[in-house]
């Protein structure tokens, strides 16, 4: 359990001052999904019941790191507002958040903060989409699909382990899987050769800071995507 007396610091100072909503959750399940990806379930204690959902919602989560506590975004998946539950993925790595996640068991609670995650789909509705991201933005991306229906879409997303490809995509014949090299070179060199005339399209990219930075500027450049139909946000630091 999350010690709320702990210190949020400078990052937590400032979402207080901007009046943030603050819930706990608590795990209600596990599933590991592969040797790498983990999916926890939860009591939402009310998040659900007082926020109006969207694509790609994502929350705040504080973990303990000796003495402080740091924040981590994380997309809402399975949200039930009727149940008040919902699910969150982790893609597994070397961190405070994926050595929480590995830990946690039922009954468990972590604090969380609403604040930030207010994407609403384009309108008029785009010719398409083109989608770029990787594990950890994996449950943005199913929750954009599940969002646009049936529009067109392609789907770049890249992997740092062979069983990532196995893990569920909606649309699995729109995907293109890029191994991981070069801290994201692969993936930018995969958008780049694919660039198409998409000056109609929307651009979604979410990925380390560095490589988000890369595609976006394809986006807008190669892709001749206009800059307000881009939304580009990093998921983690590489």
């Amino acid at each position: 359990m999350t010690d709320t007396k702990m210190s949020r610091g400078f990052a937590g100072a400032v979402l207080k001052l901007l009046r943030a909503g603050d819930y706990e959750l608590t795990v209600t399940g596990r599933t590991e999904v592969s040797p790498h990806y983990l999916r926890l379930s939860f009591q939402a204690g009310g998040l659900l019941r007082d926020r109006a959902l969207h694509p790609t919602m994502w929350i705040r989560m504080w973990f303990t790191d000796g003495e402080k506590l740091h924040q981590r975004g994380y997309t809402l998946v399975n949200p039930d507002p009727v149940g008040d539950t919902v699910d969150v993925e982790f893609a597994l790595h070397d961190g405070v958040a994926s050595r929480w996640a590995q830990q946690a068991r039922p009954g468990d609670t972590i604090e969380v903060t609403v604040l930030g995650s207010n994407f609403a789909l384009p309108e008029p509705r785009p010719a398409g989409y083109v989608i770029v991201g990787d594990t950890a933005s994996l449950p943005a991306v199913n929750s954009l699909l599940d969002a646009i229906g049936d529009a067109p879409a392609r789907i770049f997303l890249e992997a740092a382990h062979d069983d990532d490809k196995q893990l569920l995509v909606r649309r699995t014949a729109d995907v293109t899987w890029v191994d991981r090299k070069n801290a994201g070179e692969a993936l930018v060199s995969a958008v780049a050769s694919a660039a198409f005339d998409a000056a109609d399209h929307f651009g979604w990219v979410a990925c380390d800071n560095r490589t988000t930075r890369a595609v976006a500027k394809l986006l807008r450049e190669d892709y001749k995507i206009p800059r307000k139909s881009v939304k580009a946000q990093a998921y983690w630091v590489a």
